[in-house]
């Protein structure tokens, strides 16, 4: 579970230039994407494709991570470093990459959406993740906190279908889940609200990726 210390050894200095927001305008429904894009691959943009067709989205903002307290970040890329890689993987003109987590001096999730929604609050988001990891997403902090800033869309991914739909997460929020075929303007719905989204999927992963890389 993620432990106190790691927002000391996570959190960066903050930085006006990462600060930056992708462009957006009021009313506006825009999906979040968060990860350590580490790296960034196809299954991300393939995800990011089935959510903005299926929810309406108008863009979505992939935001770089200065890193998972969850995962070991031992030898993980800087943030521009990452960021320049999913650059050239998004390959979508409304899907935007920003390291604003790391500008603006955040080291979870639930403080990210905070300062988003407390900035931007013409501006209807929508939290987009992977099955995979809605299986852990009850070891969050302040998981809770998350499902009520925002509604969610939780993506298929290979090998988690079954397993997300029982995790600890999906069974206490049971009662907020929508039928698929009420996904579009989820962005719009008043939180908690969350739907699972099937479609196309890709067994890659960044850990797959990273292990195949090592000598």
């Amino acid at each position: 579970m993620e432990m106190d210390k790691s927002v000391h050894e996570l959190r960066p200095r903050q930085d006006k230039y990462l600060a930056r927001v992708p462009p957006h305008g009021d009313g506006q429904s825009i999906g979040l994407f968060g990860g350590s894009f580490n790296p960034p691959h196809e299954a991300h943009r393939l995800a990011s494709l089935i959510a903005l067709r299926r929810l309406r989205l108008d863009r979505i903002w992939w935001l770089v991570s200065p890193g998972n307290p969850l995962k070991d970040h031992a030898g993980l890329p800087s943030v521009e470093a990452r960021m320049r890689m999913a650059e050239t993987v998004k390959q979508h003109p409304r899907i935007h990459v920003s390291g604003v987590e790391a500008g603006i001096g955040t080291a979870y999730t639930h403080e990210t959406l905070r300062y988003l929604v407390r900035h931007y609050p013409k501006i209807h988001f929508v939290w987009i993740m992977g099955a995979d990891n809605f299986r852990q997403f009850h070891l969050w902090r302040h998981w809770r906190e998350i499902a009520h800033l925002l509604p969610m869309v939780i993506i298929d991914r290979p090998g988690s279908t079954l397993k997300a739909s029982q995790a600890p997460a999906a069974l206490a929020l049971a009662r907020y889940r929508r039928p698929e075929n009420q996904c579009a303007g989820l962005a719009r719905a008043k939180p908690p609200a969350f739907v699972f989204l099937h479609g196309p999927r890709s067994s890659l992963s960044s850990t797959l990726l990273r292990q195949q890389t090592k000598p």
